[in-house]
């Protein structure tokens, strides 16, 4: 199951938005442009859904509803999301839509200004209901995050609960000790991605390793065994063998692969974890560009055995360069005084001409991400 169309409203950078989305999304704009807070609208439903989750603590997570809210929006206090999944196998599609309020008063929770869920057309769930006008307590829970009330469509709920995300930073993957206080929930940055590893079956583990490895060896030369080990106290750690010209002497462990080598690992095992829409962020940071531009052919390969929906934010000419890439998998984001403005690099006239002409995409796309004012960088009074 993919999602296929996102519309919100008074979201984040966002004042209106209704776009088509691909099996694989390249995202692109310049710079606080909102990329970020595009996917983290998949993140929000995931944390709604999610075990232990809930509205009320997705909001608290981003600092309330008042920091989600676009500042464009002005006298409307609704923030709205509405997503249409649909699944070629089964040939099943959904539709799911949420408003959002805040009490005017008191604690000033956030509730429900709706809730709504189609299947196939038809709509299973609509709300406020006659429950919620006897108690309107209830409208500051949604039924996507209660079990007793999602029956008819726990499908979706399993589906945005397993959405994917990691940005791993290698400094909190070499030294977890030296940033204190609790982890993030879900761990998004690394922090603790040995004991993910760890914690995944035996056999499953093996074979990712063996496959990662596989591939880390076309981009880190050298490279060879790599597998995960515990120390004498019990800590798991990530060891491969450099080929060295003293035999066996090139065993390391995490603290000293590069940060090139840590991202590629992360983002190889991201890619072998689950078939749930997965979201990442600049995968080209610390990777040669020669690296880079190999990774939109990887996503396809693996797309067309899991359906998997990957989505990426970047600003790489390399990553863009694959000349497989197609205008309607690019959304562009360009930014203005009402919001930011989200359309496919496809709806571009000029842009689907310089496609036909047999240019990438990062030809006739990403120069529209740089500003018509940059000229240069000058600290000069």
């Amino acid at each position: 199951m993919i999602i296929s169309e996102l519309s919100l409203k008074n979201w984040r950078n966002f004042r209106q938005v209704h776009i088509p989305l691909a099996e694989r999304v390249f995202v692109i704009g310049p710079n606080a442009s909102g990329k970020s807070n595009l996917l983290d609208v998949f993140r929000f439903l995931r944390d709604i859904a999610k075990p232990g989750g809930g509205l009320e603590q997705a909001i608290a997570r981003r600092g309330g509803l008042s920091k989600i809210r676009c500042l464009a929006a002005r006298k409307e206090p609704e923030v709205e999301i509405a997503v249409e999944l649909s699944d070629e196998v089964t040939g099943d599609s959904w539709r799911y839509e949420i408003g959002i309020i805040q009490e005017p008063r008191g604690r000033r929770l956030p509730k429900l200004k709706f809730e709504k869920v189609w299947k196939a057309g038809r709509i299973v769930l609509s709300r406020p209901d006659a429950e919620d006008d006897k108690d309107e307590l209830r409208l500051t829970q949604t039924h996507l995050e209660q079990i007793n009330s999602n029956t008819k469509f726990r499908e979706i709920a399993k589906f945005f609960e397993s959405i994917r995300y990691l940005h791993l930073v290698p400094q909190l993957l070499r030294q977890p000790e030296a940033f204190q206080g609790p982890g993030m929930p879900d761990d998004p940055f690394g922090r603790n991605f040995l004991e993910t590893i760890v914690k995944t079956s035996e056999k499953t583990r093996r074979s990712r390793l063996r496959r990662i490895e596989s591939a880390l060896r076309e981009a880190v030369p050298k490279l060879k065994n790599l597998t995960d080990t515990k120390d004498e106290t019990g800590v798991p750690h990530l060891e491969a063998t450099y080929e060295h010209w003293r035999p066996n002497a090139g065993r390391q462990r995490e603290d000293q692969f590069s940060d090139g080598t840590l991202r590629l690992i992360g983002l190889f095992w991201s890619l072998l974890d689950g078939e749930a829409p997965l979201l990442l962020e600049e995968p080209e940071l610390s990777l040669h560009s020669g690296i880079v531009g190999k990774l939109p052919g990887l996503f396809h390969r693996l797309q067309r055995r899991s359906r998997r929906q990957i989505f990426v934010t970047t600003h790489s000419w390399e990553l863009l360069s694959e000349k497989g890439i197609g205008g309607e998998e690019v959304i562009v984001l360009t930014p203005d005084t009402e919001g930011t403005t989200v359309e496919t690099a496809a709806s571009f006239e000029d842009v689907k001409e310089q496609l036909d002409a047999g240019l990438s995409i990062a030809d006739a796309a990403l120069p529209r991400t740089i500003s018509s004012t940059l000229r240069q960088l000058d600290l000069s009074e």
